[in-house]
């Protein structure tokens, strides 16, 4: 026996092209979409304090002008405490790759290793790409105008990425003020787009209220989880003598927004950190033991706990949303991923209509 299985072949082949046309939009809009995305989580992040504010008698525009003064006062000071420390870690890239390589070289005894007839390799190809070259262009003008142009060309895309990143802070730190200052401007607009039905709109109020809840919690979490790591990475690694502290503890709080990936990197990097200053296996063990210490705490107990709180993620659902978002966004993505599932199930459950969605999100 058969069972009758009846398939809309209309409805599937436009729902495939319209989920395809989607997600190459979002791709190419992520320079329009990823400022506005992170726009819109910073001001979810600061609704709480803001509105405390409120609480306290103080107009909204006089409290969103405080808040953003505070956090852009507060951002320059820590720059400015450890952006020494982020220039000695560049500026000890050079030689902290000759001393790894010197590491290697004595942990082989002299012998070819594979890295090192890769090494060899890598060399021969480029003096045949280069002889080729050579008898293609002028030798004498390659060697007078070739390096002129690529330093130029260097700079020219630093200054370019400088103003760019600039531009885009700018961007995102007017976006927040005016997100903040509109208050519940767009709740009251999709409310009044509901209809004319007292009933209807007292739903959509309702609605409205705890997915803004519940957002906001999970955005002050994330804040809330962030600061506390860093801060225990900072102590933690300060007491162990390992240089460069306050910078490490800023990226290990940055990489923790991502889940498994963001934890391991962090270890990988304060490892091979302290392998090149210390050059003691027992050193090695110790900083990845208590990063990997500090993140488990915070994640397992803190996070875990307050997410549950929030809504509960299927950890599959989770992991394939980071390599769907970082695939479409790069780094961006995976820094934005979690939030932005996270956000798609909160509203699922209280939307009709996307209870699978949420039933396919959810533990």
């Amino acid at each position: 026996m058969r069972l009758p299985l009846h398939v809309n072949a209309r409805g599937l082949a436009l729902g495939t092209i319209a989920t395809v046309s989607f997600i190459y939009a979002l791709q190419w809009a992520q320079k329009f979409l990823i400022p506005v995305i992170f726009s819109i989580f910073i001001a979810y992040t600061l609704n709480r304090v803001v509105a405390w504010l409120e609480k306290l008698r103080l107009p909204r525009a006089v409290g969103v002008t405080v808040v953003m003064a505070l956090i852009l006062f507060g951002s320059l000071v820590v720059v400015e405490r450890v952006q020494g420390e982020f220039e000695s870690i560049v500026e000890a890239l050079p030689a902290a790759t000759q001393k790894l390589s010197r590491l290697i070289a004595t942990s082989t005894g002299g012998k070819s290793s594979t890295l090192q007839k890769m090494r060899v390799v890598a060399n021969e190809i480029e003096q045949v790409a280069a002889g080729a070259e050579a008898r293609r262009n002028n030798r004498r003008a390659a060697a007078a105008e070739a390096p002129n142009f690529k330093i130029m060309d260097w700079v020219w895309a630093g200054s370019l990425g400088l103003v760019g990143f600039l531009s885009q802070a700018s961007i995102v730190i007017f976006l927040v003020f005016f997100l903040l200052l509109s208050g519940d401007t767009f709740k009251r607009k999709l409310v009044k787009l509901t209809g004319p039905s007292l009933s209807r709109k007292k739903v959509t109020v309702h609605i409205l209220e705890d997915i803004n809840t519940s957002i906001q919690n999970y955005m002050f979490m994330l804040l809330v989880t962030n600061v506390l790591l860093a801060v225990l990475m900072w102590i933690a690694l300060r007491v162990i003598g390992l240089e460069n502290s306050g910078a490490w503890a800023i990226v290990a709080g940055l990489l923790h927004i991502m889940p498994y990936f963001g934890p391991l990197l962090i270890t990988i990097a304060t490892g091979l950190v302290a392998f090149l200053q210390f050059e003691s296996l027992e050193m090695v063990l110790l900083v990845t033991g208590t990063s990997m210490a500090i993140a488990t705490l915070v994640g397992t107990f803190v996070t875990t706990w307050m997410t549950g709180r929030i809504a509960r993620m299927n950890p599959a659902a989770v992991f394939i949303s980071l390599l769907f978002w970082g695939w479409l966004w790069g780094v961006w993505g995976l820094l934005l991923g979690v939030p932005i599932i996270v956000i798609v199930k909160v509203v699922a459950e209280r939307v009709e209509g996307m209870e699978v969605v949420a039933e396919l999100l959810g533990e």
